[in-house]
């Protein structure tokens, strides 16, 4: 039984969403259908009581009536008031008070309660009701019914328009408010969707930058301090030489392994891809410093605590890219590394010696370097700061601030 008002349920459908294709032929149907309703309505009347003589006018002008109808999307006050007017005129006359008679009011009645706000169909519903219930109370048609039923007829039958309407008009509201919010998840996504791609985006760009910036600066140094002292010292140039092939191989697996992240999801997960550098690597980065003639000092106050994975890679990426600015633009071959373990976060200080003013130029982005950029947003993405600037004794230093994960504290020595 179920199944089979189902089946049913979803053939009307089907029907209703192919004729409203043509909501003129579904206009004049309604009106024909009307028309036939009120005619028949007409050649109603009690037993013992004559049909009252009026000739064809009044079949006419509740047949003109129903035409009216035809102008219920956009005249829908006008239409009630016509279709009203003409009903208790045809009841004052002396026809009998039926549902077929009605058939054209009550049409225009559901319409208004579709259309139109819950004031207005108040106020009309509440004048005509009571004009039809005086009329009819008088009317010879209805002479030999009691006055209970000359009322609760009337009032049952203009109660089911407004009812079905506004159930109507309640269903297209909801309607109207899923369509709504479906449009506005759906933009949603789609701003989501561009946000995440942007910062997916600046993320590759950050990891490139830093990768090749760090690398190349640092093959560039090595390069050119082995053009220095190969006819002074060959054999401390070919030991740099050794160094600058370990450091382009080096550049060429980050970048590898940087670039593999856009084709991750076309293979197992963690296939090809080399782990994110973290603290661990940063004695291996210091050496590679110091074979370019860099002296890097490192110092650390508190207690080591381990670091979530975001937390060590943004660490090691700032002291890089520090440690890469002052390679390419301090004019004092000396840098100096700090780490402090507070309670809930850790601070790490890059800062080197001697005039401020080529290192500022170049680091804070007048040269039209992303360095400190890239770092204050590594520092801000994982709810950290960054602050750069010259130091008041000479040199120039780079101070973040980043969010410690509460762990039991690990005792460990200087990175």
């Amino acid at each position: 039984m179920s199944s089979s008002l189902e089946r049913y349920t979803e053939r009307m459908e089907q029907y209703a969403s192919r004729f409203s294709r043509f909501p003129r032929f579904l206009d004049v149907t309604m009106v024909l259908a009307l028309i036939g309703c009120a005619f028949f309505g007409t050649q109603l009347s009690l037993p013992g009581v004559d049909r009252p003589d009026t000739g064809k006018s009044l079949e006419v002008m509740l047949g003109a009536s129903c035409f009216v109808l035809l102008k219920y999307r956009t005249h829908t006050r006008t239409v009630v008031a016509v279709v009203a007017g003409v009903t208790i005129a045809a009841i004052a006359r002396g026809y009998l008070l039926t549902p077929m008679l009605l058939a054209p009011l009550l049409a225009a009645m559901y319409w208004l309660a579709v259309l139109c706000d819950r004031r207005t169909v108040r106020l009309y519903a509440l004048v005509t009701t009571v004009a039809l219930l005086t009329v009819n109370l008088f009317s010879d048609g209805m002479r030999d019914l009691s006055p209970v039923l000359t009322v609760i007829g009337p009032v049952f039958w203009m109660a089911l328009p407004l009812v079905g309407g506004s159930l109507a008009r309640l269903r297209g509201d909801y309607l109207e408010a899923v369509k709504a919010r479906a449009e506005h998840a759906e933009r949603t996504r789609e701003e989501e969707a561009r946000l995440r791609v942007t910062e997916e985006r600046m993320r590759i760009a950050r990891e490139l930058h830093d990768v090749v910036a760090h690398h190349l600066a640092l093959a560039n140094a090595q390069a050119g301090t082995a053009a220095h002292l190969s006819r002074s010292n060959p054999e401390q140039s070919r030991k740099i030489l050794d160094d600058l092939t370990g450091t382009t191989s080096a550049a060429l697996r980050e970048l590898k392994a940087t670039l593999g992240l856009l084709r991750q999801d076309d293979r197992p997960k963690g296939e090809g891809l080399d782990p994110a550098p973290g603290l661990a690597r940063l004695p291996e980065l210091i050496d590679s410093y110091r074979s370019a003639g860099l002296e890097v000092v490192v110092h650390q106050q508190g207690v080591r605590r381990p670091l979530t994975p975001g937390v060590d890679l943004t660490a090691y990426r700032i002291v890089q890219e520090a440690l890469t600015n002052v390679a390419k633009h301090a004019p004092e071959r000396a840098a100096h590394v700090g780490f402090t373990y507070a309670d809930s976060r850790l601070l790490i200080t890059v800062s080197n010696d001697g005039p401020a003013s080529a290192t500022a130029t170049a680091v804070n982005g007048t040269s039209g370097g992303f360095g400190l950029l890239g770092m204050r947003e590594r520092a801000q993405s994982i709810g950290g700061d960054l602050c750069a600037g010259p130091r008041p004794e000479g040199g120039f230093e780079v101070t973040t601030a980043l969010p410690l994960q509460p762990s039991a504290a690990v005792e460990g020595e200087s990175p």
